[in-house]
């Protein structure tokens, strides 16, 4: 335990890392509760998993890269992603919760060259997913929630790797 702490003290690859397996286990969840839950995603909760993808790559590069020019840069990048990440987690949770209104409508691809029966066929085999109903929650947090809870600690992991950065520099 004292070998890890004195790591983290002192490496800043080891908190950038800690943010990208964390963005990793949070997208991995959200797939099994989709693909083996049987959960499917509303649009607001897709919306959810672009910035943890893009903290994954950040954060890669930041683990990489850190201690170079672009280490500080990446992990700034890294923090306001999963910012906008948690920023979106609590607008759903309060879409969730009806503190406000989500989006009004979806987005579907064009019906052009559709026959009516097949379009038909698609509609009725689509699942409805709600925005504003809660599908899973746990200890009074929705899914959205725990993601914007979660995003939060994970953005507080890269800056925590900017400061160990800027405390090796100094």
């Amino acid at each position: 335990m004292s070998t890890l702490l004195s790591l983290l003290r002192s490496d800043p690859r080891a908190f950038a890392a800690l943010g990208v397996a964390g963005s990793a286990g949070l997208l991995l969840g959200a797939l099994a509760f989709q693909y083996f839950g049987g959960l499917a995603p509303c649009p607001m909760c897709i919306w959810q998993r672009w910035p943890h993808g893009l903290a994954i790559l950040i954060g890669l590069g930041a683990v990489f890269l850190c201690s170079g020019r672009f280490g500080a840069p990446l992990l700034l990048l890294a923090i306001a992603t999963e910012l906008i990440g948690a920023g979106i987690g609590v607008f759903h949770a309060g879409v969730e919760r009806g503190l406000w209104e989500g989006p009004s409508t979806c987005t579907a691809g064009g019906v052009e060259n559709v026959s009516v029966d097949d379009l038909m066929a698609s509609i009725m085999s689509a699942p409805l997913v709600r925005c504003d109903e809660i599908a899973w929650e746990l200890f009074g947090l929705s899914m959205a929630g725990w993601n914007a809870v979660i995003s939060v600690g994970l953005a507080g992991c890269f800056a925590a790797a900017l400061i160990v950065r800027r405390r090796a520099a100094a």
